[in-house]
């Protein structure tokens, strides 16, 4: 019963009063959490091989319609962590 009650907002559990001034704590999973790195990396990838097609071959950036600015913008990103 924990479980299914830990998705509803602390607000509106039984018991709880609706004016409560706490925000409810989320809970994340495991495989969410898995599946946000699994994201992270596959982003950073993406840049990496934006990246290497910008230096090698940059006439196929309009290829795939992108324009140089963008391009660079992508590839500048950083990871939440590191802003």
């Amino acid at each position: 019963m924990n479980h299914i009650l830990a998705s509803v907002p602390q607000a509106l559990r039984p018991g709880m009063p609706a004016s409560s001034t706490h925000a409810p704590r989320r809970r994340y999973s495991l495989a969410s959490l898995r599946n946000t790195i699994a994201a992270w990396r596959e982003r950073a990838h993406f840049r990496w091989q934006l990246k290497q097609m910008a230096q090698a071959n940059p006439h196929l950036i309009d290829d795939i319609g992108l324009t140089t600015r963008q391009v660079e913008e992508e590839i500048a990103k950083l990871p939440f962590w590191q802003r």
